[in-house]
């Protein structure tokens, strides 16, 4: 099996072809600690996901074939693309055969903290079993997402979670209170590596992140229904330190959101991208008409219940009850 960029298919009888169009969320790091290094060579870490209303579009179509093929045709072009492995991963799992084709459509700025790879490899674990009639337990799918990425398992979830180890043990928080927030995406690329060592953390070590205090403050915030004017004033992401330090930019752009009423304001993930949550929307909307010559994106909150109903509305033409992860009604 292989996945390629050309756009020839097998023959197959127009009628057994199955269809989905989806919206891949994006997601934002309400706080992110790094914690010590693992043996293993990654960090550990401890961080709350959120997902956002930002999306990249994927036009999904399984075709029952006798050999297994996946294509891809993808906006732009990304050499190892994440949503091809997850297909594959997918037909390998379920032992099923078929031609995939994927058409993805990048809205989410790629290297940018903001998980748009990973939610798009998510989404083809979510919408192949049911497009091709497979049954893959729950614990297979983040078995496969963990594989695929540490932020991969999140998006099996959406919503508001705890991520702890390497990102990929994942564990549901209370909803957050809706709010408007915005993006501000300036195109800077920060290395993650290259991030992960100047903060120099090392094997042993198990002191508490300066953050340690905010995530705990934030999750009881989020437990609390607590909209987003009272959250901590200034939840922590570990990486501001260092990234800041070699593109103060974008501390004076945090700072900025901050001066513009967003509570919190801060970077997400490794960075580059940063975030604002406002208290309503005239609020965003200056903040938005205040960063006029950046690249930004007014965004609001998605909870974990919107998250699943989205799912669930996306494949609606191919599932018959309203189960988490989303079941195929074709399956035997």
């Amino acid at each position: 099996m292989r996945a390629s960029s050309e756009s020839t298919r097998q023959a197959a009888g127009a009628d057994s072809s199955r269809r989905a169009r989806l919206r891949a969320l994006a997601k934002i790091n309400l706080t992110l600690e790094v914690l010590h290094k693992r043996a293993d060579g990654y960090h550990e870490i401890r961080t709350i996901f959120q997902t956002v209303s930002l999306a990249d579009t994927i036009e999904l179509e399984f075709n029952p074939a006798r050999r297994a093929r996946i294509t891809i045709a993808s906006s732009p072009e990304i050499p190892g693309n994440l949503a091809a492995l997850a297909a594959e991963a997918v037909l390998d799992a379920a032992r099923a055969r078929g031609e995939v084709r994927i058409t993805l459509r990048k809205r989410i700025p790629m290297g940018a903290g903001l998980g748009g790879g990973s939610s798009d490899a998510a989404a083809i674990l979510l919408a192949l079993p049911v497009l091709a009639g497979c049954v893959i337990e729950s614990t297979r799918l983040d078995e496969l997402a963990a594989a695929l990425g540490s932020d991969v398992p999140f998006f099996l979830t959406g919503g508001a979670a705890l991520g702890l180890g390497r990102g990929a043990e994942v564990y549901p928080l209370p909803e957050a209170a809706a709010g408007p927030a915005l993006i501000v995406a300036p195109g800077i690329h920060v290395s993650t590596a290259e991030a992960y060592s100047a903060l120099n953390r090392s094997l042993t070590s198990s002191a508490p992140s300066p953050t340690m205090k905010d995530s705990r403050s934030l999750a009881l915030c989020l437990g609390g229904q607590l909209p987003a004017g009272d959250w901590p004033d200034q939840p922590g992401n570990d990486f501001e330190s260092v990234v800041f330090e070699r593109h103060p930019e974008l501390r004076r752009f945090r700072d900025r959101l901050r001066r513009l009423g967003a509570r919190p304001a801060m970077m997400t993930g490794s960075g580059a991208s940063l975030f604002g949550i406002f208290p309503d929307r005239e609020a965003r909307e200056r903040a938005r008409r205040a960063f006029a010559d950046e690249r930004v994106f007014p965004v609001t909150l998605v909870g974990r219940r919107r998250y699943h109903t989205l799912w669930w509305n996306q494949l609606r033409d191919h599932i018959n009850q309203l189960r988490w992860p989303p079941q195929s009604r074709y399956a035997r």
